[in-house]
């Protein structure tokens, strides 16, 4: 068995790996060893997460998929919730979140066949419960953002997200070296909206 554990955080502003101490400090106490970190920026309401799928790709029936919390993992709709799902299921992998207490002794070596089955079947009913319960924060936070912006421009006080020309300069430069898009998603940590966006602008002025 092998602990692998995800960080993830939504934005380039803010630091995935903070839970990592936590993350060791649970794992030492239960003498387990992290093996292998998966580290993102990347939005938990997308299935496009390419450390969490290469955690997928890497994992062993048995393996333990380490989350501070259960919305790390998941602020997914229902459907990309059950496909996400699906992926852990068909890998076998245990998943423990130090949000989840029932989750915990998945750590550990298994217990009897009966007894097994039986907390898989409250930990997944638990791990449902709270995936749906990010979901519903996720949404809410982004209804309050639409509204607060909505009352701003009605007031005339909205401007908007101001540009990172500095940021949008370098993508640029990069794509005139002829940079694949993956590579300057990689260093700069935008999205491929982004970069699409600043391509179009370049050959409208070469």
């Amino acid at each position: 068995m092998f602990v692998r554990a995800y960080l993830r955080a939504s934005t380039t502003e803010q630091d995935a790996s903070r839970a990592r101490s936590q993350l060791d400090g649970f794992a030492a106490e239960r003498g387990l060893t992290i093996a292998a970190w998966y580290v993102e920026n990347e939005s938990g309401s997308t299935l496009s997460r390419p450390e969490l799928f290469r955690l997928l790709a890497d994992a062993r029936p048995g393996d333990v998929l380490l989350v501070e919390q259960v919305d790390r993992l998941s602020r997914l709709g229902a459907a990309d919730w059950e496909r996400l799902k699906a992926e852990i299921a068909t890998r076998r992998l245990r998943v423990v979140a130090l949000d989840l207490p029932t989750s915990w002794m998945m750590a550990t070596a298994s217990p009897d066949e009966f007894m097994a089955r039986m907390f898989e079947a409250i930990n997944g009913m638990l791990l449902d419960m709270l995936a749906a319960v990010a979901r519903k924060d996720y949404d809410d936070r982004r209804r309050r953002q639409a509204q607060g912006q909505a009352k701003a421009k009605a007031e005339g006080r909205y401007k908007g997200r101001g540009e990172d020309l500095e940021r949008n300069s370098g993508i640029a430069a990069m794509l005139g070296k002829g940079l694949s898009w993956s590579q300057i998603q990689a260093a700069t940590g935008c999205s491929r909206a982004t970069i699409a966006k600043i391509a179009k602008r370049v050959a409208l002025n070469p």
